[in-house]
């Protein structure tokens, strides 16, 4: 399985930024997908995870009403819409995959066997 990242950047505070994960490997629409991130001194977290039907979307409490996860299963690849971002949103955004089909989606690192190379995104004036 192999999951790649983009997206990534430089923005002003307030600004809009979208992450594409492109999927491949294995058949993409069987399995929940996941972002994570990590900060600059900090543990990796999770931002956002959407089931493997898309019908249903997690997000942490510090993106909610911000970031958007939707996924394309034609497309092999998962998205990140981010909006109103923060300087706190600082950081290198993973794109990770599980072991299993079908599965509960998961909230922690733990629940994911797979992950993209990461992306850097700076919130900055």
């Amino acid at each position: 399985v192999q999951l790649q990242a983009s997206g990534g950047g430089l923005v002003q505070p307030g600004a809009s930024l979208r992450l594409s994960c492109a999927a491949s490997g294995r058949a993409f629409s069987s399995y929940y997908m996941g972002w994570f991130r990590q900060g600059p001194g900090k543990e990796r977290e999770f931002v956002a995870a959407v089931s493997w039907s898309a019908g249903r979307t997690y997000y942490a409490d510090s993106v909610q009403g911000r970031f958007t996860i939707s996924r394309d299963n034609a497309k092999n690849t998962v998205y990140l819409q981010m909006n109103s971002m923060k300087v706190e949103d600082t950081a290198v955004y993973y794109c990770a995959a599980p072991e299993s089909p079908f599965a509960v989606v998961a909230f922690t690192t733990s629940g994911y066997n797979y992950w993209g190379q990461g992306t850097l995104v700076t919130v900055s004036s």
